[in-house]
């Protein structure tokens, strides 16, 4: 099982790609709670050049809510990321992680359900880009 699902796209710019991943995000019924911008990071810390690089930590909050009652310290591996990434030919790549493989260590059958349906979600996102 792989720990993300991608999808590049051509021809849009990579701001105009961040706007519509977050728009997409928000029509399945997640928030940004985090961005972080990593190139411009890099560039502030290590004095290095790096390509486009945002991460975006999504947070469905109803889902986030069922997985907390169901498993008190699965906050350490909330929000879910959803990276969008300049790629070397000019396209844009957005990767979110697959909750469900990542909840595997967990054993709880609930968190697993839940996991599934953030997995569905995030999957029509990258879909519909």
């Amino acid at each position: 099982m792989t720990y993300y699902f991608a999808k590049t796209l051509s021809g849009k710019g990579f701001d105009q790609v961040v706007a519509q991943v977050t728009d997409a995000l928000k029509d399945e019924g997640f928030g940004i709670l985090t961005e972080i911008d990593v190139r411009t990071t890099i560039k502030k810390k290590l004095d290095k050049d790096f390509r486009d690089y945002r991460i975006l930590g999504a947070c469905n909050p109803s889902l986030a809510h069922q997985a907390l009652q169901a498993e008190d310290k699965i906050g350490t591996m909330l929000p879910c990321n959803v990276i969008v990434q300049a790629t070397e030919d000019g396209g844009v790549e957005v990767a979110a992680v697959d909750p469900a493989a990542s909840m595997q260590a967990v054993d709880n059958p609930e968190l697993a359900r839940i996991a599934e349906a953030v997995r569905d979600k995030l999957k029509l996102v990258i879909e519909r880009l």
